[in-house]
């Protein structure tokens, strides 16, 4: 009889529901450094949403630096529910090298996991006293120039594929005057900041250079903050897409009960609202009829793609910024 017990009690407990985690009321997105204003944004729309749907109250935290920074606290320990970068790699880092997120990440949601884009553009002075129009402007002798270190951001590393990129085409592939072109941009660069955001400060309230570069969505905020009749827009004719992929961190959400929360939050940066948000804030989205209403905002410029140029993301971090690889060398000889 006392066999009988002991399995029935074992029967009952192997077909009795898991315990499930209590759903938090916070979750964290670490995201990059110039994103502060945009997320604040979506994160009060969002809010406002799952308020509406579940009628519990929810907070959203954010962290913002470096996109590569940010990947590597997290891979330290900074237990982040979504990251929202600039950059593939630094996603893809987290599952390569942490096993935080799932290797089929990019996949999950559409556009690459992008839900909007960008590109490398520039800011100049009102009137724009040095005449700046395009990527050859950048390395005169007469010109200093705004962006922050390539080595912890991926806003410059942008920067400085767009401006391979444009010297590629422009010296029909000759290597030398490739890497010259790049070490005279550097060369002209008085101030590395280790973020955007410190570039930002250093160009505007510092009032240090002629040309800020960086994405143009932070361009026309910046504008809009500090006075348009300060700055001047100035999109070169052709430039490097500028992704921003969004994850889910697998090993966080399954500890902490917060997977649905999370996956929902990413979601809605793809809803009509949060392509609207998005917009404003001078990105570039792809929901049609957002699209369509912020047609005129948007002047027409050539972008070219990472896999076009260089051959995709894992060829062109093995080659430029691995250890000793290409831009440390002319980063060192700038």
């Amino acid at each position: 009889m006392k066999k009988l017990i002991v399995a029935a009690a074992l029967a009952a407990l192997a077909f009795a529901a898991p315990a499930k985690a209590e759903e938090p009321n916070a979750i964290l997105n670490v995201s990059y450094d110039i994103a502060r204003e945009l997320y604040a944004e979506i994160n009060k729309a969002f809010i406002a949403k799952y308020k509406a749907e579940t009628g519990k109250d929810l907070e959203v935290k954010q962290s913002h630096a470096g996109s590569s920074k940010q990947a590597r606290a997290i891979l330290e320990g900074l237990e982040a529910d979504v990251v929202t970068f600039n950059q593939v790699t630094d996603v893809q880092i987290l599952s390569d090298k942490g096993g935080l997120v799932a290797a089929d990440w990019q996949t999950r949601l559409p556009n690459n996991a992008s839900p909007y884009y960008s590109f490398p553009s520039f800011l100049v002075r009102e009137g724009n006293p040095k005449g700046i129009k395009d990527w050859g402007d950048l390395v005169r002798e007469d010109v200093k120039v705004i962006f922050p270190n390539p080595k912890t951001s991926g806003n410059a590393r942008y920067t400085y594929l767009a401006a391979w990129a444009y010297a590629k085409e422009a010296f029909q592939g000759d290597e030398t005057k490739i890497h010259d072109f790049i070490k005279k941009l550097f060369a002209n660069v008085p101030v590395f900041d280790t973020g955007g955001r410190g570039a930002t400060t250093t160009f505007v309230e510092r009032e240090t250079g002629d040309v800020l570069i960086t994405f143009e969505a932070e361009t026309r905020a910046i504008a809009k903050e500090f006075g348009e009749d300060k700055f001047d827009l100035v999109t070169p004719p052709a430039s490097l897409l500028a992704e921003f992929p969004v994850a889910v961190v697998d090993k966080v959400v399954d500890k902490r009960g917060s997977r649905a929360i999370a996956e929902s939050y990413l979601k809605f940066l793809y809803s009509p609202e949060g392509q609207e948000i998005v917009a404003q804030f001078g990105n570039r989205v792809h929901e049609p009829n957002v699209v369509e209403r912020h047609k005129a905002d948007f002047p027409e410029v050539k972008l070219v793609t990472v896999e076009d140029v260089f051959g995709g993301w894992p060829k062109v971090t093995k080659e430029h910024f691995g250890s000793d690889g290409i831009l440390d060398q002319l980063f060192v000889a700038r």
